[in-house]
């Protein structure tokens, strides 16, 4: 049986994205840990989160989480999930800067306040709610139509330092990275867990992808 593990470290609806992948293949192991082991020895691996980058990079280092997912992003699927997406991001410029994972060199920003959408709005944020997705071709985004609607909830964005390690992209107003793929590594700013039959689809396609594009 193919197992994924779900990792713990404190911050996250970690049972919201386990109930979303068992939906997603009824076949397939899941299981929330924070052992090393157990997500060592799991075929792929997912990394959500949610809340403050600080707290979450503190709580990997602490836990000893944050080597953990350095080696398993290397030789396995991985798929972050928003905290989790920038968490693999070189830094962050919330809580005055803070260090992240660089597993995907890269830097997060937060969007500028008092933005206007196309008809002279101010735009909110956080940035919440349904938004069109732009794919670049991954095999993750196998039977998603292009632009497709998926859940946000976030006030800060990815920049890579690679334009080539962008796999999707969204408007809030202007275009910005929502999705981040570097070999068997993907990661999405937004929710699939909350993004109903295309989120469903996304996780299905991760849980049958061999990590290779």
């Amino acid at each position: 049986m193919s197992s994924v593990a779900v990792i713990d470290y404190g911050m996250g609806n970690l049972h919201s994205i386990a109930k979303a992948l068992q939906h997603a293949d009824s076949s397939v192991n899941v299981q929330i840990s924070a052992d090393a082991a157990v997500i060592h020895a799991a075929d792929r691996v997912v990394f959500p989160g949610v809340g403050a980058i600080r707290d979450c990079m503190q709580a990997l280092t602490d836990s000893g989480l944050a080597d953990v997912i350095r080696d398993v992003s290397s030789s396995k699927p991985f798929l972050g999930i928003c905290l989790g997406m920038q968490a693999l991001l070189t830094d962050n410029e919330e809580n005055d800067g803070i260090d992240c994972l660089n597993i995907i060199p890269g830097h997060v920003r937060r969007f500028a306040d008092h933005m206007l959408d196309g008809a002279g709005n101010v735009l909110k944020i956080p940035h919440m709610g349904w938004n069109r997705v732009k794919q670049v071709p991954h095999p993750l985004w196998q039977d998603i139509p292009d632009h497709s609607r998926f859940y946000f909830v976030h006030s800060y964005y990815a920049v890579p330092d690679d334009a080539r390690h962008t796999a999707a992209s969204a408007d809030y107003p202007q275009a910005f990275t929502c999705a981040l793929a570097k070999d068997n590594v993907f990661a999405v700013q937004f929710h699939p867990e909350k993004s109903q039959a295309v989120g469903l689809q996304l996780l299905q396609n991760f849980l049958r992808w061999n990590g290779t594009v």
